[in-house]
């Protein structure tokens, strides 16, 4: 696609990345570092700490928790707690983004077809999806471990295309961190960078050259 913003377009389906897109997850992604930190001895990071790498997974998080002394330490293992520690307290506060109800209902009301693809793990994203009622409409939810790649590769998006029996260049896939950009240009798909999410910086997400760049979820209704 074109990599810049471009008239309104319609589409036959939207695609949302899951955290720091459709959901503000970050406290308790953060709270589950903070429990491996603490039992480590090592001192909690602050939200404004966590949250711009909410979107990176957990090694982003632990290496972000542990700093210097995270290459050094068993890293496998430490993943692994705080996925445990996640799976325990999943959506005690994580919720929508404010418009993302609106822009979903909106969709449902046009006949416009919406799934997710998230690099989340299936077992993480199956329950986190469930928990969120506005998230359980959703006609297509393909995770990190669905296919044997995950983004920035365009497979998962083309898969869940193909379950939305959508042709992929009439899609829209909207997410906050530079793989979604580079995995939507690589499947033909139309994108857009969630610039409420977890970017590393306005500038930064700005040079990823998507299609477009909406400042809140509402920006959607130009395209339904």
């Amino acid at each position: 696609m074109s990599g810049v913003q471009t008239p309104s377009i319609d589409f036959d389906a939207f695609i949302f990345d899951l955290d720091g897109t459709l959901l503000d997850t970050a406290d308790d992604l953060g709270g589950a570092l903070n429990r491996v930190l603490a039992d480590a001895n090592v001192a909690p990071v602050a939200e404004h700490v966590y949250r711009p790498v909410a979107s990176n997974g957990a090694n982003a998080l632990l290496e972000v928790g542990f700093g210097d002394k995270w290459p050094e330490l068993e890293q496998l293992a430490l993943r692994q707690q705080l996925l445990d520690y996640y799976a325990e307290d999943i959506a005690v506060h994580s919720k929508c983004f404010n418009g993302i109800e609106q822009l979903l209902i909106a969709l449902e009301q046009n006949n416009i077809k919406w799934g997710i693809m998230t690099n989340k793990p299936g077992f993480l994203t199956e329950p986190l999806v469930q928990a969120i009622p506005s998230l359980r409409d959703a006609k297509a939810v393909v995770s990190g471990d669905t296919l044997a790649v995950s983004k920035p590769s365009p497979d998962p998006l083309l898969h869940t295309a193909e379950i939305l029996d959508v042709d992929p260049s009439r899609c829209l896939y909207i997410g906050d961190a530079e793989r979604d950009i580079q995995a939507a240009k690589a499947a033909n798909m139309y994108s857009a960078t969630a610039l409420w999410g977890y970017i590393p910086s306005v500038d930064a997400a700005l040079g990823w050259q998507a299609d477009f760049n909406w400042q809140t979820p509402i920006d959607g209704f130009n395209h339904i």
